[in-house]
């Protein structure tokens, strides 16, 4: 946990001292461009190689009845035997988490009244599905409001957004609310790696640093909003020099925005090859993707390669004399003439 909430830390501080050494073109123009290319290259990658996977049986997940004898009512969601149904399924898992809805906790209860001794309770627990969904629904609202430094002129949907984002406005400049909840949502989620026992005992490296460096990312961003601020319309002029290939002196803009602009970056090259890539994995999963019809339709596997079969008269063309020699029968004897 500490060592990767210190490689965050030193690569922020890296990025600083850059900055103000007048390094800003290393770090704002060629490490943005290396981590688009990486992760455009890393994606596009990883969906190949999912999408060449072998899938020798049919494996989906299943969280209910299956379709079964016509008075035995099936689960059409959690137990798809359909393309419609698995549609359905993969819509409620992408967009509401619903298989992490059903998620249950499991405890031991000392001296519980009914055993007169220790027993395994279990019991839903839906703050995960909640903060879960809480940091995705604003991380990818912010990720939309970040278009207005992308284009020009600023899409009216994005501007809309911005509207309900800061609808409560508190104080000025406007207080947009996803920045305060993704931060939220992520404290909580490190929290439960932190004080869980059990899932601290589970959780590495590559478990901590992503939410370090979402939680930098996020700090840092808030920060330029209302602390060190810094001016907007140059940032803008800045990223439409990237977006348009045509880079332009990062003159006026402070360190801290080059440090939020390189933990981004050290996000786009961790995605691909980092638990992060689940987002279109997803849709790769033969869990999720597959009906569950294996009682009324043969799956073939398309990645069979073909088979070179060897029969018995073969094998005993093969080896007719040691089995002879062995004493094993056979179905035609040995030459006599050609030994």
């Amino acid at each position: 946990m500490f060592s990767s909430l210190l490689l965050v830390l030193l690569t922020g501080a890296v990025a600083w001292a850059g900055a103000a050494a007048g390094f800003a073109t290393l770090f704002g123009v060629a490490l943005p461009y290396v981590a688009a290319v990486v992760f455009i290259v890393g994606m596009v990658w990883r969906m190949v190689y999912w999408a060449k996977s072998p899938v020798p049986f049919r494996i989906p997940t299943t969280g209910g009845q299956e379709q079964s004898l016509d008075f035995i009512r099936q689960n059409k969601i959690d137990c798809p035997s359909t393309t419609w149904g698995v549609v359905k399924r993969m819509f409620l898992e992408v967009f509401f988490f619903r298989s992490l809805f059903r998620n249950t906790v499991a405890d031991v209860r000392e001296n519980d009244p009914v055993s007169n001794g220790p027993r395994n309770i279990y019991y839903s627990s839906l703050w995960l599905w909640f903060f879960a969904l809480l940091f995705h629904y604003c991380f990818l609202l912010i990720f939309i409001r970040h278009f207005r430094f992308f284009v020009e002129p600023v899409p009216a949907a994005v501007t809309f957004l911005e509207s309900i984002d800061g609808i409560m406005q508190v104080g000025s400049p406007r207080f947009y609310w996803t920045g305060g909840l993704v931060l939220v949502a992520l404290l909580f989620l490190l929290g439960r790696r932190l004080f869980n026992r059990r899932l601290r005992y589970l959780s590495l490296l590559n478990d901590y640093f992503p939410l370090w460096l979402l939680i930098g990312i996020a700090g840092t961003g808030l920060c330029l909003r209302y602390f060190d601020k810094t001016e907007i319309a140059q940032v803008k002029v800045f990223i439409m020099g990237l977006v348009r290939f045509a880079p332009v002196a990062p003159d006026g803009i402070n360190a801290m925005f080059f440090v939020h602009l390189t933990l981004v970056s050290v996000l786009l090259i961790y995605f691909p090859f980092s638990k992060l890539a689940h987002m279109p994995g997803v849709f790769f999963s033969p869990t999720r993707n597959m009906a569950n019809n294996s009682r009324r339709v043969r799956h073939i596997n398309p990645w069979n390669p073909p088979k070179q079969y060897f029969t018995y008269a073969e094998y005993e063309d093969a080896y007719r004399d040691a089995m002879a020699e062995a004493g094993l029968p056979l179905e035609k004897q040995p030459d006599k003439a050609a030994e």
